[in-house]
């Protein structure tokens, strides 16, 4: 069994920034990947960001140029630095890491940017 914890979410301005953290424990697989989805109110869970081993990530469109990946092999922790923030970004953010046999979800972590 894999547990995920996030970490970081909050409230933050339009073209503010927060860091979100996922930390993973438990029986790891590797390879494997982690990342980031996200679920506005109301709305359909989609994927943000995600990073793989070795190094390979994968970054939405809309995500691109604003939010960064990056993962701790050593501690399994991965990363998203979100910076230009706006109220469309406003969601649960859920963490999870997949590996060949399985994927395993954290419980998510609000972000709200206001306006």
């Amino acid at each position: 069994q894999v547990q995920l914890v996030e970490s970081g979410g909050g409230l933050v301005e339009t073209g503010g920034s927060l860091t979100l953290s996922c930390s993973a424990s438990g029986r790891i697989f590797r390879p494997n990947t982690m990342g980031w989805h996200r679920q506005p109110l109301g709305k359909e869970r989609e994927p943000v960001a995600s990073i793989s081993t070795p190094r390979s990530t994968n970054v939405q469109g809309f995500a691109r140029g604003r939010f960064t990946i990056s993962r701790e092999n050593g501690k399994n922790t991965v990363y998203l630095r979100m910076t230009d923030l706006k109220p469309e970004d406003t969601a649960v953010y859920f963490c999870y890491l997949r590996d060949s046999y399985n994927t395993h979800w954290g419980q998510g972590t609000q972000v709200t940017v206001s306006s």
